[in-house]
C-alpha cells in the first residue's frame, strides 16, 4: 500500500453509529474493552480541543478508527515525560474483514509519517504488551519499543517513533 491510498476523515456526529458497532466486534474488544464505556469516551472527545479523531478509509471504504491526542492532557495515562509538541496515537480497525491484511501499519505509517512531516517530533503509542498483532503493526509502521509502563488499564508497552 501507498499512503496515498488511505484517506483520514475528522469523525463527526454522524460516524458515531458506526464506531459503536466497530467498538462491540470481538476483535475490538478483546484489547480496548467494554464497548459502552468506550464508545462515551470517544462520544465525550468528539469535542475535547486536544483530541483529534479520525475515520480510516481505502477505497471509499471506512473501516478504521484512530485518534491522536496530546499526551501531557491526560498526564495519569503513564506516558511519562515527552517532547514538547508529541502526539499520542490509538487506533482500530474496525472491519473485521480488513484485519490481517497489512491494512494497521500500513494506515499508521502514512499518518505517522504526515505528522512527523509537519513537525511533530515524536508521536508514542501503548498497546498492551500481549496484543502482539498491535505490537507487529507498530513496528513495521517504524515504532521501536521504548518501555513497559503502567497505565490506568494496565501494564502496556511504550512505542515511540521519533522525527
Amino acid at each position: 500500500m501507498r499512503p496515498g491510498d488511505y484517506l483520514f476523515h475528522a469523525m463527526s456526529e454522524a460516524d458515531l453509529p458506526r464506531v459503536r458497532a466497530w467498538l462491540a466486534q470481538p476483535h475490538v474488544t478483546e484489547w480496548w474493552g467494554d464497548p459502552e464505556e468506550q464508545y462515551a469516551l470517544l462520544r465525550d472527545d468528539l469535542v475535547h480541543p486536544d483530541m483529534e479523531q479520525w475515520i480510516v478509509a481505502t477505497e471509499g471504504r471506512p473501516f478504521a478508527y484512530l485518534q491522536c491526542y496530546r499526551p501531557e492532557v491526560w498526564p495519569e495515562g503513564g506516558l511519562g515525560p515527552q517532547p514538547v509538541g508529541t502526539r499520542g496515537i490509538d487506533q482500530f480497525i474496525g472491519e473485521p474483514t480488513m484485519v490481517g491484511g497489512g491494512h494497521g501499519s500500513a494506515f499508521i505509517r502514512a499518518f505517522v509519517e504526515d505528522l512527523l512531516a509537519s513537525g511533530t517530533p515524536r508521536v508514542v503509542t501503548d498497546p498492551h504488551p500481549a496484543n502482539g498483532r498491535a505490537v507487529r503493526a507498530y513496528e513495521k509502521a517504524g515504532f521501536r519499543r521504548a518501555r513497559l509502563i503502567d497505565t490506568p488499564d494496565g501494564r502496556a508497552l511504550l512505542m515511540e517513533r521519533n522525527a
